[in-house]
């Protein structure tokens, strides 16, 4: 029986110090059965000219350029050219571990259809990455080790977005690279959740991250924290509001405000609340500003909540759970 195809999506643009590593760690993988399908969004920079010099030597390598431009269009470009059973993406500036390819084909075979194959992440910077991102580094791997990514969607994009593999046809049931929406892979975690795939556990680092001060999601205006909350207001609205409870705010700082503007444009009702006494009894938006103790008048209410304050959130945790509440259902952290 022949090995299944895994395709590889890369778009690139401009990364000419990096893309050499890139390609040399898709070729050192110890699975084999891969086609990478690599393209150009209209770099200005030697990018092109070097994946060039690998098409010549490597048949499993095609070079494409983007047939619009920007990400999106790029991925679709690359998608269009695939023949494998399975997906999977890879940034160009970023290193598969040489296992990666095996270990998330081997899981998804092992579990079937409806799976999302993950991996541990690993950040790495000349200088040092920040405690920023080494933060955020642990708290993406302890959801992906225990599988329960989806438990914090709406705090941050809870699947690294160059560390998946799923079953080809999972991929086209959940949308692919259809929808228009930035940033790009929040949008399409959201409907991985939304379609149900399970997250496999996993307890291996199977991608080096690269950071970097212009690397794309640092730059871009696509990656700027509205179009975060503009993805998160959109999807909670979709899949976990009830219309029938009592929906709150937790927070009045920019995130809070923007995603009240979103309620509002949305024509959504909400109670507004917050710890500040220069806000409270004033009003925003047309929104009176509520104590806390507010909350003691409402009936299982669902809270969004926009306090970013860590020992703060952790008062906040501690109410809920000890008036019994549970996340993804009665509450859910927006930062």
């Amino acid at each position: 029986m022949s090995e299944p195809l895994i395709t590889i999506l890369t778009p690139f643009k401009n990364t000419e110090s990096f893309i050499e590593e890139c390609v040399q760690s898709i070729i050192n993988q110890s699975y084999t059965n891969w086609e990478a399908i690599f393209v150009d969004d209209n770099s200005t920079d030697k990018s092109f000219k070097i994946m060039e010099t690998f098409t010549l030597k490597e048949k499993r390598i095609k070079l494409l350029s983007n047939e619009g431009s920007g990400i999106i269009e790029a991925l679709r470009t690359a998608y269009n050219a695939s023949s494998g059973q399975y997906i999977t993406r890879m940034d160009s500036d970023d290193i598969m571990a040489n296992s990666r390819l095996e270990y998330m084909l081997d899981d998804l075979i092992l579990y079937g259809r409806k799976h999302l194959s993950i991996g541990l992440v690993k950040y790495f910077r000349d200088d040092g990455i920040s405690d920023g991102y080494a933060k955020y580094e642990t708290w993406i791997n302890g959801l992906t080790k225990v599988g329960q990514n989806y438990s914090e969607i709406y705090k941050e994009c809870v699947v690294p977005s160059p560390c998946w593999m799923l079953h080809k046809e999972d991929f086209n049931n959940c949308g692919g690279f259809s929808p228009n929406l930035y940033p790009e892979d929040y949008d399409l975690t959201f409907r991985f959740y939304k379609a149900g795939y399970t997250c496999i556990p996993c307890n291996e680092v199977l991608l080096h991250w690269r950071d970097y001060s212009t690397r794309t999601s640092r730059t871009h205006e696509h990656y700027a924290q509205n179009y975060f909350l503009d993805i998160k207001v959109r999807y909670f609205l979709e899949l976990d509001y009830d219309k029938s409870r009592p929906l709150t705010i937790w927070g009045a700082g920019s995130k809070g405000k923007t995603v009240a503007q979103l309620l509002i444009k949305n024509s959504i009702p909400f109670h507004w609340i917050c710890d500040n006494p220069k806000k409270i009894g004033k009003h925003i938006y047309n929104k009176k500003m509520l104590k806390f103790e507010y909350l003691k008048e409402l009936t299982n209410p669902q809270s969004i909540v926009t306090v970013a304050n860590e020992e703060a959130q952790n008062e906040i945790r501690s109410y809920f759970s000890k008036q019994k509440m549970t996340s993804m259902s009665d509450y859910f952290f927006f930062c």
